[in-house]
């Protein structure tokens, strides 16, 4: 179709007559809109080949002499400029431009480029660069700057090398800073520092800072510091560039050093500096720093500014200053933005406060402030740690909403990491499996949320399918993740193998990895390899010595437990929260019960550690465990705090173990309250009755489980040998060596009765015959296990043996008689400590 006819048609269809009174600007640019609106219609043409075709043809001119345009009198560009602010609009203008004959124009038409770009559209941005005849090195310069400006770094590379090209134009100071941005590599940026440095551009302040920035970007700060130290003037720009570059780089004491000189040579700080600054000081642990930092904000007026503000919040956040950050946070009353919301909800958030963290986002709600990923994310760990279980679902339904899962991966990873948090694994592995693009952040979540919530053997599948992935390299977070999955179901190879893999990648030194490899090792019955990785590794906090005095409680070395905490006072380290629980559940496993007692009342009085519940669960089991449990109930009675599944489980364990039936009768009725959905404490109370030939009570503490859906753990016990992990169910039948295991075990029986063994059917929870409770004991799974064990190792060697319930007493009596005429050390994990067999002996002296 005819160009001129369709823009003949639409004009005089459209048009008309010139209205009364309208000008005639107005009556020339609403036939331009119509001819526009003509194009539209055609369809046929994009919007720039459209104008090309009829400014080449000559068109255009029909469409002058019809009103469109005069000669005689212009429109107000710059009015229409400044009223451009969509894409439809600008291109309205741009076909006045042309049509009026002043696009071809290079100040304009490079004001086109740089609007097109501001709008987002680079295409129409790169098309009008393209018609621009005579190019000056201002066109170049906003045309790299456009792709750069929207995220098109090769194009403006490739558009830089293409000014490069061309003779009549050479590159100027404004044209190295946005080009410098746009580097993929540290090959590009010393391609382009070459060019700087030939055209002799190179100490030009602006170019300067902007190699600063990009060699710190690709972490060559020694490089960026020579040529800061060379620069012949440096700007504050300049300063913050540098100081920044040493952040990015880890360089936290050279930066600090840095700001000391910039000081020196009289140079005030600006709030870039301010903002810079701040994290460095919450990450050395430099409070000082920080707080003399906040007095010169407030010394020279620059607390009202948005930025300074926020760092600060978030510079006390780190510290756990979370009353510091709530007044800064309530003197911006004027200058509080999004940001300022997200870094409070943060801090109450990181120092768990959540009910605060919560408390607040309501507020920013009703303040109208929309939140953003990053709220959602402080918001999500929030309700984790509060268990909100009805909110968890609001929150996935306002990120899947928005479409949050599938944009950004943070988002995701932080959903996943909130079921997770919840006990909700299914939910969280759904979520998972949503995330189009994961990072080594998902499969850390993933990881430590199955060892988290007891699915040992899930944890490590999935780090398994992790290692097929070839664009995922394992970090510091996937072996803190998966090494406490190792020794939860002790796999020792399995975990000596990762240790090797931690060992290449230099991590075995680092405080975490190493204390996970500690525990690894200290739950695998390894005690010696444990106490030799705790020896090498920095001992400057209190986590490697958690962790040890942890390992030597739960092998019954008690009094080991309390000579390490003392050497850790002696050693300047201050004990938390965890160190007392660690300390309190070995005096509990070694009987030191006036020792516990002691160290209960020192956390808070010595250290002000004020105790929490699981603290007071340590104190009952402690208390219980030693026979005192009337003791036990009246310190539970007199808590500040209200007791949990914790307190009451630790009491009726104990009541099992001493017999006593209405105690743990009282134990289970407040158990069945508080966690109504655990079959555990069912099981429990069902063995107690029993025990004492309660069968009516037994049938009605099944039948109430039974009535509640809920389903007994089954028993099994596993052993490591040849990189296979064997499991043993109790009863098993179902093993290739299942009759060499049974004839063996008919063995060790004979030959252990002559040296005075007689069952204890008191273990066995069915009314059956003495003949039938006995076949029953003899088929727990712990003995399958450790039958298959001599049958399949080297005579005299030890063995390991993991379990997933509480040994029965009477497999604790078989199995030290079974050390003895073996000469074998048996070592047992059980749920609750370790137990190490020799010579007819258990390292726990009966006490477990």
């Amino acid at each position: 179709m005819n160009i001129t006819v369709v823009i003949k048609w639409r004009m005089d269809k459209g048009m008309g007559r010139k209205e009364k009174g309208e000008k005639k600007e107005e009556y020339r640019g609403r036939r331009l809109l119509l001819a526009f609106k003509g194009w539209r219609s055609t369809k046929s043409l994009s919007f720039s080949s459209f104008w090309c075709k009829l400014y080449s043809s000559g068109s255009y001119n029909e469409v002058l002499s019809n009103g469109v345009a005069s000669k005689k009198k212009d429109f107000d560009f710059e009015r229409l400029f400044h009223s451009c602010t969509k894409i439809y609009i600008l291109k309205c203008l741009h076909a006045l431009l042309i049509v009026s004959g002043k696009a071809q124009s290079i100040f304009i038409g490079t004001r086109l480029v740089n609007l097109y770009a501001h709008l987002g559209d680079v295409s129409l941005s790169q098309k009008t660069f393209c018609l621009i005849e005579n190019k000056d090195a201002y066109t170049w310069n906003s045309m790299i700057s456009s792709y750069v400006r929207n995220g098109h770094f090769r194009e403006s590379l490739n558009c830089l090398n293409e000014m490069l090209s061309t003779a009549d134009v050479k590159p100027d100071f404004y044209t190295f800073p946005p080009v410098l941005k746009a580097c993929n590599s540290i090959i590009d940026g010393v391609r382009i520092h070459c060019w700087a440095s030939k055209l002799g551009l190179e100490w030009d302040v602006f170019v300067a800072a902007s190699l600063v920035h990009m060699y710190c970007r690709f972490q060559s700060s020694g490089v960026a510091f020579r040529i800061f130290k060379d620069m012949p003037y440096r700007d504050m720009g300049c300063w913050n560039a540098m100081i920044s570059g040493f952040c990015q780089n880890g360089n936290a004491t050279d930066a600090l050093s840095l700001l000391d000189e910039m000081r020196l040579e009289g140079i005030k700080m600006d709030t870039v500096t301010i903002a810079v600054v701040l994290p460095i000081c919450a990450q050395l642990g430099d409070i000082v720093h920080g707080l003399s930092i906040h007095l010169y904000v407030i010394k020279h007026g620059l607390e009202l500014d948005v930025f300074v503000s926020n760092a600060l919040i978030n510079m006390y956040a780190r510290f756990g200053e979370s009353r510091h950050a709530q007044k800064v946070f309530d003197d911006m009353m004027v200058v509080r933005d999004l940001v300022s919301w997200n870094s409070l909800i943060a801090a109450y958030e990181q120092n768990n406060v959540p009910e605060k963290a919560l408390k607040y986002f309501q507020e920013m709600m009703i303040n109208g402030i929309q939140p953003d990923l990053l709220t959602l994310v402080s918001l999500a760990s929030s309700i984790a740690q509060t268990k909100g279980f009805r909110c968890c679902r609001s929150v996935h339904g306002f990120v899947l909403r928005r479409s949050w899962i599938q944009d950004d991966v943070i988002m995701g990873n932080a959903v996943v990491d909130m079921y997770a948090k919840l006990g909700l694994i299914h939910c969280s592995r759904k979520v998972f499996d949503e995330i189009p693009i994961k990072d080594v952040v998902s499969w850390n979540s993933m990881i430590t949320g199955y060892a988290q919530n007891g699915l040992a053997s899930e944890a490590i599948e999935i780090y398994n399918m992790m290692k097929e992935c070839d664009d995922i390299e394992p970090n510091q977070g996937t072996w803190v993740s998966i090494l406490p999955a190792y020794a939860h179901l002790g796999a020792l190879q399995e975990g000596t193998r990762t240790h090797g893999h931690v060992f290449k990648v230099a991590l075995n030194l680092d405080v975490f990895v190493s204390t996970s490899l500690i525990d690894l090792y200290g739950k695998c019955g390894k005690l010696d390899e444990a106490m030799l990785l705790f020896h090498e590794v920095p001992r400057m906090s209190s986590v490697p010595w958690n962790a040890i005095i942890s390992c030597h409680g739960i092998h019954g070395n008690g009094r080991v437990s309390l000579k390490l905490f003392n050497a850790m006072l002696n050693a300047g380290v201050k004990p938390d929260h965890v160190t007392f629980l660690s300390l309190l559940a070995a005096c509990s496993h070694s009987g030191l019960v006036d020792e516990g007692k002691t160290y209960f009342h020192m956390m808070e009085q010595e250290f002000g550690i004020k105790p929490v519940l699981k603290h007071y669960g340590c104190m009952v089991d402690l208390l219980a465990r030693a026979g005192g449990l009337e003791t036990a109930y009246q310190f539970i009675k007199n808590m500040p705090l209200q007791p949990d599944a914790s307190v009451w489980g630790a009491l009726l364990g104990a009541c099992r173990v001493h017999g006593n039936v209405e105690l743990g009768k009282l134990a289970s009725d407040n158990l069945f309250e508080v966690d109504p959905e655990n079959v555990g404490y069912y099981v429990v109370l069902s063995n107690i009755y029993a025990n004492y030939g309660k069968w009516e009570g037994v049938n009605e503490v099944r039948s109430l489980a039974r009535d509640k859906g809920l389903k007994k753990t089954p028993g099994w016990s596993s052993i490591d040998l040849n990189n296979k992990i064997e499991v043993f169910y109790t009863g098993n039948q179902s093993h290739p060596q299942c009759h060499e295991i049974y004839g063996e075990l008919g063995i060790l029986t004979a030959k252990i009765k002559t040296l005075g063994y007689t069952p204890d059917y008191t273990f066995v929870l069915q009314d059956v015959e003495d003949d039938e409770k006995e076949q029953i004991l003899t088929s727990h799974s712990e003995r399958l296990a450790i039958a298959y064990g001599i049958l399949n190792t080297p005579p005299k060697s030890p063995l390991r043996i993991y379990k997933n319930l509480r040994v029965c007493g009477d497999c604790h009596n078989v199995t030290k008689l079974i050390s003895k005429i073996t000469e074998r050390e048996i070592i047992v994990r059980d749920s609750n400590r370790f137990h190490h067999f020799k010579n007819g002996v258990c390292s726990c002296g009966d006490y477990w």
